[in-house]
């Protein structure tokens, strides 16, 4: 492994809530200290240890200002130097992640979490375009993942029914893994038509939940664990924000955001991970991602779904389980469990993980961490 970083970092702790559609027994703050505690659990690492933490949370889904000022205590940042991000759980950690290798710092706590099912996340969505040209003609979410879904499958010379592939893919998967509440889909409306060519299959099904990554350098991290998680790249990249200026099919954005976590682990392609992780908030957009991240030609996606590749979201991904303001971090996360063989995943033979969030309205937001152990 190269990096032109002085220090490295690894993840010597990790811990994710059950993520279902909602958690009306639990409040935020329990979600947060239930992964806090879960964490720091059996690594020897202290409260008091801890130097920073980053969080990622919204003010608008959380219903009130400055919202992570109610949960500093369960956080673990009662009077320590803490940051709230308001983005992917992915982009806290990179944060994190150039912290430490900068110093002094040397252990650092990441925490994503949100409570879609106390929101309206159509407003939260639609809330972030311009308010005078995007938002008056009633784009959505949903209707924008449709714009996209038209203009692709047009070129991959595809239909909606072939997409059931994908989604079918991520439930079967999200089914069997205990971290993820995923009853079988069932009923009219699974299939029924959102915004064309998309039916409500297509669309990633928000949840509630937590995660908590813990972060150390070295000299830390071998003192804590058998098996450290190296982070060895990290990028980031932002689209267009009006929709209309950007790509009709393709996800520039998350293709420079991988370039620069390659370049800054001293890899030259993507062909070769053992694990790929990655988030998106429709089928189609899914695609785009994997072939935007080299792992796929461009349109040609699919065929890892038909394969049934084994490295493509062995956790099920977003579809089933979109936590929004930590759906990157879960796909992290679910990574770090099968490279350091945790819990199920003990005779996982994996070494190395590429791992994806996207945020911003339509994905126009990108971050990309590539994950390697020894």
């Amino acid at each position: 492994m190269a990096s032109t970083t002085q220090r490295r970092v690894a993840v010597v702790g990790s811990a994710q809530t059950l993520l279902a559609d909602e958690r009306p027994d639990l409040q935020h703050v329990d979600l947060i200290t239930e992964v806090v505690t879960r964490a720091l659990k059996g690594t020897g690492i202290r409260v008091e240890d801890i130097d920073f933490v980053i969080d990622s949370g919204s003010d608008f889904l959380d219903g009130r200002s400055i919202s992570n000022c109610g949960f500093l205590g369960a956080m673990a940042a009662h009077h320590k130097e803490e940051s709230r991000v308001e983005e992917d759980g992915l982009w806290a950690l990179s944060y994190a992640v150039n912290k430490l290798t900068a110093g002094p710092a040397s252990i650092g706590l990441v925490i994503g979490y949100s409570k879609p099912s106390e929101g309206d996340v159509d407003a939260f969505w639609s809330g972030m375009l311009e308010p005078f040209l995007q938002r008056p003609v009633g784009l959505t979410h949903e209707t924008a993942a449709g714009l996209y879904a038209q203009s692709y499958l047009a070129t991959a010379g595809l239909n909606a029914d072939d997409l059931d592939v994908v989604s079918d893919s991520a439930w079967r998967k999200a089914a069997a893994n205990p971290r993820v509440c995923a009853p079988t889909p069932s009923g009219d409306d699974w299939r029924s038509a959102v915004a064309s060519p998309l039916r409500r299959s297509d669309y990633a099904r928000p949840v509630d939940g937590a995660v908590a990554i813990l972060l150390a350098i070295e000299e830390v991290a071998e003192q804590t664990t058998e098996s450290p998680v190296w982070v060895t790249g990290v990028g980031s990249a932002i689209d267009q924000h009006f929709l209309a200026g950007r790509e009709p099919d393709t996800l520039p954005a998350a293709g420079y955001a991988l370039r620069s976590a390659l370049r800054m682990a001293g890899l030259a392609s993507a062909a070769d991970f053992d694990i790929v992780e990655v988030s998106a908030t429709s089928t189609v957009g899914e695609l785009m991602v994997l072939e935007a991240l080299d792992v796929a030609e461009p349109y040609k996606a699919i065929e890892l779904y038909r394969s049934d590749d084994p490295r493509i979201n062995p956790s099920g991904g977003a579809l089933p389980a979109d936590v929004i303001m930590a759906t990157g971090l879960a796909r992290l996360h679910e990574s770090v469990l099968r490279l350091a063989r945790r819990g199920e995943h003990h005779d996982n033979t994996a070494r190395t993980a590429l791992v994806h969030g996207t945020g911003g309205f339509a994905m126009q937001n990108h971050c990309v961490v590539t994950l390697e152990v020894a």
